[in-house]
């Protein structure tokens, strides 16, 4: 199970930017793949998680309304994109199995890309 995380940057406020995580190993109907991120001197964060079956998808209450969450099975990839960044949002973002259920804890990591948010 590997996971490859993408597409972070610097941004001004307002922008937005769109991260890929590309699976390999297994598919995407296997397991629920989340968001999570970390900003310095913060714990670790879940924000977005989208479920293996269904399609459904979860957000936090802190990106809920900007970000959004969403996976292509064909490329064996999950994207979230993020609208309307804000500086708070800046921090390293990784993506990670879930397990077969949205949990909010993530098993298997990918490698963080950074998100830098300029006001």
């Amino acid at each position: 199970v590997q996971l490859q995380a993408s597409g972070g940057g610097l941004v001004q406020s307002g922008r937005s930017l769109r991260l890929s995580c590309a699976a390999s190993g297994f598919t995407l109907d296997l397991y629920a793949i989340g968001w999570f991120r970390q900003a310095p001197g913060k714990e670790r964060e879940g924000v977005a998680c989208i479920s293996r079956t269904d399609g459904s998808t979860y957000y936090s209450d802190s990106v809920k309304g900007r970000f959004t969450i969403s996976k292509d099975n064909a490329k064996n990839t999950v994207y979230l994109q993020m609208n309307s960044l804000k500086p708070e949002d800046t921090a390293v973002y990784y993506c990670a199995t879930e397990g077969y259920y949205c949990s909010g804890y993530g098993r298997n990591w990918g490698q963080g890309t950074q998100v830098t948010v300029s006001s």
